[in-house]
């Protein structure tokens, strides 16, 4: 532990808050159809578009229609990215002649990558095509971070409309993230990162001639513009299979900064941007401290035991720090100052093996997984889980002062604390039901490669990671099974369906309502006492649920490794 590294930390977060703030009031205009600088260039594509696909778009929808539209545009988007995996053997920019995907795995990743999650089951480089990639995944990060976004600004209307029975169009939203704030941002990072040295051709694989005297195949892509929209859509779907610990996706100290920059950018600017538009910016700020503080804290035990000396090492008469695992090239600090990130907002990008993290590291990573992936979370869907929370605070604020609970001059009543208690419960209980099942199983512990509580943490955290949206592995455990594949493929719809759909129910109903007048009997939702309570029920909700199963885990494993044992 050194004063540099805190330093370098402290820094970090402070320059990435500051630049969520312009970039916040930009999405803010983005979204509710004002203009900007990039209009001039933007508008005109926006307008073909919805020619060519017969949009109104000043046609809007009720929350029913709009959940519908969301449902068609995801189920499409698995059924052609399924298909196209199947078929690529056949199809053109495929130089290394990768065969059709099998069916299960192909299954999980369109279901993975159409779902905002990006787990990947498979070796990239060995398994997907040039055309698969680009076409594919690429072109799924962009719309399953603008599906996110969309549900957020739905809900945002709920609050900011009144007597109303609709919430937006679906269409027209998911098209102006796309084309105003993700492709835009992308072009810059890509940009970026092929000057650094992120490979993007179509070439074929290079043969080189090792010294030992052997041919290796030395795979490549088009992986730049891949990298992008992976690390600024909270996608984390990596070209490689070794993702950001790559060289060819994260060549250098600067791109790993830059890409943990672009990790938490758009989440942390989302925040403002709800502050923007509902033109009460302390209240994105009350949000915002909330999500940070639970992010500091992660950090801050996470930074802790990753400095400690091990244990075991220290047995055997070895000094030195906890680098197994690590990107040598990043080191220790720059590995946890990524490794919070990714699991906090719903990345899932790794530049270290998250298996090789001291127990108290992994515990920190699936609390953040775990309690859905509120603290920034992925586009929209994170601020939208903790809106969530925000009614739950709000209704136990509301039982303290003897009022009905309100927020943001909407009354809360039974319909939306039922619909937020399924969208945070249901994925955590799921989380712990297929864990059991697969520990349960044969065909769960088939691809386990460490047993004892080490092993159920690598089974916990693939659950986790599924039904969070998030899609890092613990990188311990062989999951190109049938069996995990399927098992994990429902995690992911669950995980992203039972929040997307009550937010937009609680959508439709707050926009019916009136407004209330905010007076002096009303909870202040601004003020210390608010972040204090918001911070305290999310940390509560994630300890009742998981704390059993950690300690089984995580916890046990902590306690082993002081004893000199290991798994």
């Amino acid at each position: 532990m050194s004063l540099d590294e805190i330093i370098l930390i402290i820094l970090f977060f402070i320059i990435v808050s500051l630049a969520a703030v312009p970039v916040g009031k930009y999405i803010s205009r983005v979204l509710t159809g004002e203009k900007t600088f990039i209009t001039p260039v933007i508008r005109p594509v926006e307008k073909f578009i919805y020619r060519i696909c017969s949009i109104d778009e000043n046609s809007e929808m009720s929350w029913k229609t709009y959940a519908i539209a969301l449902l068609i545009f995801n189920i499409l988007g698995i059924i052609f990215l399924f298909t196209l995996q199947l078929i690529q053997n056949y199809l053109p920019l495929n130089p290394a002649g990768m065969p059709a995907v099998r069916w299960d795995t192909a299954l999980n990743t369109a279901i993975s990558f159409t779902t905002n999650t990006n787990w990947q089951s498979y070796v990239g480089e060995s398994t997907m095509s040039y055309l698969t990639q680009m076409l594919g995944m690429t072109l799924q990060n962009f719309l399953s971070a603008s599906v996110g976004v969309a549900t957020l600004l739905a809900l945002i209307r709920g609050f900011t409309r009144k007597n109303s029975d609709t919430i937006g169009n679906f269409w027209v939203d998911i098209t102006r993230t796309a084309l105003y704030i993700l492709l835009p941002l992308a072009v810059i990072f890509a940009l970026v990162f092929a000057s650094q040295g992120v490979v993007q051709t179509v070439g074929p694989y290079v043969t080189a001639h090792t010294l030992e005297g052997i041919n290796q195949t030395i795979a490549l892509g088009p992986v730049a513009s891949q990298e992008a929209i992976k690390m600024i859509g909270s996608n984390g779907g990596g070209y490689f299979n070794a993702n950001s610990a790559h060289p060819f996706e994260n060549p250098n100290g600067f791109t790993n900064i830059l890409e943990t920059f672009a990790i938490l950018l758009i989440p942390m600017s989302l925040v403002f941007a709800f502050g923007y538009i509902i033109r009460n910016f302390r209240q994105g700020l009350a949000i915002f401290a909330a999500m940070m503080i639970l992010l500091l804290g992660g950090m801050g035990v996470a930074y802790w035991a990753e400095t400690q000396p091990n244990p075991t090492i220290e047995k055997l008469g070895v000094s030195g720090g906890n680098l197994e695992g690590k990107e040598l090239s990043f080191g220790v600090t720059e590995s946890i100052l990524w490794g919070v990130p990714t699991t906090a907002v719903s990345n899932g990008g790794v530049n270290s093996m998250h298996d090789s993290t001291m127990p108290l590291t992994g515990l920190v990573y699936m609390f953040n997984l775990g309690v859905g992936e509120v603290i920034f979370g992925g586009l929209g869907v994170g601020l939208i889980g903790m809106l969530f929370y925000v009614i739950l605070t709000m209704f136990i604020a509301g039982l303290m002062i003897g009022r009905t609970p309100e927020f943001l001059g909407k009354k809360l009543g039974p319909y939306e604390m039922v619909m937020a208690v399924i969208a945070l419960l249901t994925p955590a209980i799921m989380i712990l039901i297929l864990s059991a099942v697969a520990i349960s199983l044969p065909q769960g512990l088939t691809g386990l490669n460490n047993p004892s509580a080490h092993g159920i943490s690598e089974i916990l955290y693939a659950y986790a990671s599924a039904l969070a949206n998030n899609g890092s592995a613990f990188a311990g455990l062989s999951a190109n099974t049938v069996f995990y594949n399927l098992t994990l493929g429902l995690g992911m719809l669950i995980g992203r369906f039972v929040v997307i759909i009550p937010a937009l129910a609680i959508a439709g109903a707050l926009a019916k309502k009136g407004r209330v007048p905010v007076d002096a009997s009303s909870f202040p939702s601004t003020n210390v006492l608010f972040v204090i309570m918001l911070v305290s029920v999310v940390l509560v909700v994630g300890a009742l649920t998981f704390f059993p199963v950690f300690s089984l885990g995580p916890i046990l494993e902590q306690l082993f490794l002081q004893g000199g044992m290991t798994f």
